[in-house]
């Protein structure tokens, strides 16, 4: 650890909850240098939804990169890019009814919802976002102005401006009509809200708590925004790519998002990769007018369509999906009720699950305790309060079941020394 220590940055954050040097990775398992394994509920907070060097995906790399193609190309043409777009098209896109233009903003998740953001004020003309109670965007400033997380934005040194943040579904009391706060502030003159440009939102808010925005919000807020067109964003950065059953998070909810961003498992392979989508009357930039040196990673777009022909020409990883998450809710389930006393629920949609806790501090020590028990989740929520489970979508049964055995017992040592709330 010492070389770590030394060197690297007090920023470093993942590696305290994790103090072992990782060395290979193989599916839903990771490897310390020891050779110690770990199974891997994390996956790369949702980078790595066809689990560690997925096999097919690394022989379309490997062949890729040993024939001598291009790697790096800003937005110049590429085969890579060609297949990539066509792919996504004919089996993402078409099928959904979809006519998008495809923006390829940076490397990043930040990065697309820059893109968005800027592409929604330029459209508009307008410079104020709408973004909720709890949601993360990302860490850049554009970003993390529309981000709830009071820590996280705390560390921007400057102010984070033209922003309006409303209550995220079941925020409030549960008899306060969804949206009676925004569209009163929309039809006040003198409620001092300038007509917002966007809406940004997260179907599954991730890093804020697993918490679940219905698909009878999620309609409601479409309606909203084409009624005052003002253009709605649905951030898919982490939920996108199948995390939730479907491949957009959004699809449940039957609505159209007028801009999309994805990231984290859009190569498929844990390389970097991020697309901005935008209806096609949105395309209203000029060339060169929003741009990064890295937007241009042929290798993502080889393994990112190698991973599309591989899981999404039909239904059936989707389904596989939402099964394996209705089976590990039944679990999580359990151990909400075993641990009732200590306030503890069940939060998420396909596998994008978490286990809450209303008592500080339990869900911190249940992820500390599944560490040492050789199982890898984090914590979200605005105070740690959620143990969350991303486990890659090609998780066996069997793997899912051995995890959950693991958090089972990681659970039970964690409230022993706890009071009830």
């Amino acid at each position: 650890m010492e070389t770590f220590q030394r060197l690297e940055s007090e920023v470093r954050g993942y590696c305290r909850n994790w103090p072992v040097v990782f060395d290979r990775a193989v599916g839903s398992h990771v490897y310390d240098e020891t050779g110690k394994p770990y199974l891997d509920f994390f996956a790369g907070a949702g980078s790595l939804n066809y689990g560690h060097n997925n096999p097919e995906l690394k022989t379309s790399l490997i062949e890729y990169l040993t024939d001598d193609r291009i790697v790096h190309s800003l937005d110049a043409y590429s085969v890579a890019k060609r297949e990539f777009l066509e792919t996504f098209e004919q089996i993402v896109l078409k099928p959904r009814g979809l006519d998008y233009k495809v923006q390829f903003p940076g490397p990043a998740g930040n990065n697309a919802v820059e893109a968005a953001l800027k592409l929604a004020r330029k459209y508009t003309g307008r410079s104020t976002i709408v973004n909720f109670t709890n949601g993360f965007h990302g860490m850049t400033l554009g970003a993390l102005a529309v981000t709830g997380n009071s820590m996280k934005r705390g560390g921007a040194g400057v102010p984070l401006d033209h922003v309006a943040t409303m209550p995220f579904d079941n925020y409030l009391d549960g008899r306060t009509p969804d949206f009676l706060w925004l569209r009163s502030l929309l039809d006040d003159s003198g409620s001092g809200l300038d007509k917002p440009a966007a809406v940004i939102v997260e179907a599954v808010q991730g890093e804020g708590g697993i918490n679940v925005a219905s698909a009878q919000w999620l309609r409601e807020l479409s309606d909203l925004c084409r009624e005052y067109e003002i253009l709605l964003i649905v951030d898919d950065i982490q939920m996108g790519c199948g995390r939730t059953g479907d491949f957009f998070s959004f699809e449940e909810a039957g609505i159209t998002p007028d801009i999309v961003t994805l990231s984290k498992s859009i190569s498929g392979y844990g390389l970097p990769m991020a697309l901005t989508l935008f209806k096609r009357e949105l395309d209203v930039w000029e060339p060169g007018e929003h741009n990064g040196t890295f937007r241009g990673f042929n290798p993502a777009m080889v393994t990112g369509a190698e991973a599309l022909r591989r899981f999404w020409s039909d239904d059936s990883f989707a389904a596989s999906t939402k099964a394996k998450g209705d089976m590990v809710a039944a679990r999580l389930g359990e151990m909400a009720a075993e641990h009732s006393d200590f306030g503890a629920h069940v939060r998420g949609r396909g596998l994008a699950r978490g286990l809450a806790f209303e008592q500080d501090g339990i869900a911190k020590k249940v992820a500390a305790e599944s560490f040492d028990r050789g199982l890898l989740l984090e914590t979200s929520g605005p105070e740690d309060e959620v143990a969350k489970l991303l486990p890659p979508l090609t998780a066996t049964e069997e793997e899912l079941t051995a995890g959950l055995d693991i958090m089972a017992d990681a659970a039970r040592a964690a409230v022993k020394v706890a009071q009830p709330a």
